[in-house]
């Protein structure tokens, strides 16, 4: 980011101040940033904090949304004098769509919605973009301002939030639930917690760089690690059992995804 591009993060809760730790990490330079939050006590050196909205200044050059959805509207009402008209927004507010941050901030031109996950805090996150309109160059600039979070896709069809908001942004904390189960599975079966979470959190994080690295899909991996008859295949078999585990899975995720949905109907009609 350039020295030109002051950035204003308006609410730092769990995932702005994961995203801000990010950015810092990255090495962006922390005087860029001013952080707008009347609940937050301290901030990263360099960052400047405000309870407030300041007054008398120039719009910044991008802001990005990080309050509660159910905020918008008032949070809108307060920011929007400070804005400009060339102010690139960018909003990780779930289920609140582009035409509803439009409608509460309409003197803004270029509006881009994003859905980040938790473990941007340590550059290894997915960000997802959406714009309905906005020009390369400001395009560029958002997913500039990502990259260092993890990876960053684009979609072209808004619909597919609400997938994704189930899928990368709620996805952590159903990984979270699964390491913790495995943990706790071990430590029944007599291994001490500390050493059951530890050989979770390995398990975990080294078969998803596997995952990642290989050209066979999960399911072939899975089927590799299984030999006959063996350990692996006795406790596959419990798992594929009248495909519970992946029923239950799609309906977490069908189940968070509702709620996007439902979020963007509230949102549209404040």
């Amino acid at each position: 980011m350039s020295d030109e591009c002051a950035i204003w993060l308006i609410g730092c809760g769990n995932m702005g101040g994961a995203m801000l730790r990010g950015w810092l990490a990255d090495g962006i330079d922390a005087a860029q940033i001013t952080v707008i939050d009347p609940f937050l006590k301290t901030a990263p050196d360099g960052v400047r904090l405000l309870a407030h909205c300041p007054t008398g200044e120039a719009p910044p050059a991008l802001a990005l949304f990080a309050v509660k959805p159910q905020s918008l509207k008032d949070v809108a009402a307060v920011i929007a004098p400070a804005l400009g008209g060339n102010t690139l927004l960018i909003s990780i507010l779930a289920g609140v769509e582009v035409a509803t941050l439009r409608k509460h901030l309409p003197i803004l031109q270029s509006v881009i919605r994003v859905m980040p996950n938790m473990p941007a805090a340590i550059g290894k996150g997915i960000t997802i973009l959406y714009a309905d309109a906005v020009s390369p160059a400001d395009a560029a600039r958002a997913a500039t301002l990502m990259a260092p979070l993890g990876g960053v896709e684009w979609i072209t069809d808004e619909r597919l939030f609400d997938a994704v908001t189930a899928l990368s942004g709620s996805g952590p904390a159903f990984v979270f639930r699964f390491i913790d189960a495995l943990a706790q599975a071990g430590a029944a079966l007599g291994l001490p917690e500390d050493q059951a979470l530890r050989l979770a959190l390995a398990t975990v994080e080294g078969s998803a760089a596997l995952a990642g690295q290989s050209s066979e899909t999960p399911s072939q991996l899975a089927e590799r690690v299984a030999s006959p008859n063996g350990t692996t295949r006795a406790g596959l078999d419990v798992l594929d059992e009248g495909d519970i585990f992946s029923n239950r899975v799609g309906a977490t995720l069908t189940s968070a995804a509702h709620r996007s949905a439902e979020l963007a109907a509230s949102a549209r009609d404040a």
